[in-house]
């Protein structure tokens, strides 16, 4: 089947394409507006699953900051009581 012949909504994407996608995606404010468009409103099935798998990425590295975040305040915050108490 010719590329030419695919429906548009079922295209696949180029492996620039991925790369240039995840180059974009991950830019700090523009990157995640840009995610969110992808993902709730892209006509290309690739494009909405490439752009919800990178969503769910990004969430999950933002959980896992935030417990080691949370973690090394309270080490910090121990390691400090401790040093106020003890002398």
């Amino acid at each position: 089947m010719d590329k030419s012949q695919i429906p548009e909504e079922y295209r696949p994407i180029s492996m620039w394409g991925y790369f240039g996608y995840e180059i974009l995606f991950s830019i700090p404010v523009i990157g995640f507006i840009f995610l969110l468009i992808f993902a709730l409103g892209a006509k290309n099935v690739n494009k909405k699953n490439f752009a919800c798998s990178y969503f769910c990425y990004t969430i999950i590295c933002l959980v896992i900051f935030v417990i080691i975040f949370a973690i090394a305040m309270m080490t910090g915050a121990t390691a400090n009581l401790a040093e106020v108490l003890g002398g």
